[in-house]
């Protein structure tokens, strides 16, 4: 008669949870599960250190926490990253959007027009203005019937109204920036509601005064100094030479 007590085989069998036994068999199959979850790997961590008491320093522990913090610092660079570069895709899609709907018409008074109602719709502009500097008076009947987008200022107008009332602002192919009181020289009634605008001084030839196209804004964040101005100088040239083109 046998004595012997029952084989570590047969007491690991009757031992057995199923439900652990299955977890351990999908680990061991999949190790990257583990690995590449990181609240698993925190706690696997927090586990290892309890087992090793309160007077062990872990040193591969401490360079992994330091590893996932610049990991985490890495991703939020990445990210922020793609957004930038979705934003300055959708911002030049915009641009072309507006320069080809500002080359549709084929007069004067309907490229101005066109000027405050599609391109500012496009743009998503509240108000556009341009600005035209003139040592004679314009026909009152063409300012009127164009009041809305036209508005005819005395020389000097425009570049002191870049440089501020203390001249103290350089004067930039675009400018942007908080829209000022002496806003209701440019905009008229509706001078009164722009918080921020986008400038953009146009060079219309030799012999000719300056103008200005003015984008103005309800919102005050939509155009701050810390903003990116290379679609908007890329639009300023294509208007330029629209402007020159009806100049003649």
């Amino acid at each position: 008669m046998n004595s012997a007590g029952p084989s570590p085989k047969a007491e690991d069998a009757a031992g057995s949870d199923p439900e652990q036994d299955a977890l351990r068999a999908r680990i061991l199959a999949q190790p990257d599960l583990v690995l590449e979850d990181h609240r698993i790997m925190r706690a696997l961590i927090a586990a290892n250190e309890k087992a090793m008491g309160g007077n062990i320093v872990d040193l591969r522990g401490i360079a992994m926490e330091r590893l996932e913090a610049r990991l985490d610092r890495l991703e939020d660079t990445h990210r922020s990253v793609i957004a930038a570069a979705y934003d300055n895709l959708a911002g030049t899609n915009q641009v072309h959007r507006a320069i080809l709907a500002m080359l549709d018409p084929t007069g004067f008074e309907a490229f101005l027009r066109n000027l405050g109602t599609e391109v500012a719709t496009i743009l998503r502009v509240d108000s556009i203005r341009l600005v035209l500097e003139t040592d004679h008076p314009e026909d009152p009947g063409s300012i009127e019937r164009l009041g809305d987008v036209l508005a005819v200022v005395r020389p000097g107008f425009i570049d002191a109204y870049l440089t501020g009332p203390r001249g103290r602002q350089p004067i930039r192919p675009v400018t942007l920036r908080q829209a000022t009181p002496e806003g209701e020289a440019v905009y008229g009634e509706r001078g009164n509601w722009i918080r921020s605008e986008a400038l953009l001084r146009l060079d219309l030839g030799e012999d000719r005064l300056p103008g200005l196209l003015a984008l103005g804004a309800e919102d005050p964040h939509q155009f701050t100094p810390a903003q990116g101005t290379d679609l908007l100088t890329f639009f300023g040239g294509v208007f330029e030479r629209q402007m020159r083109r009806w100049l003649g």
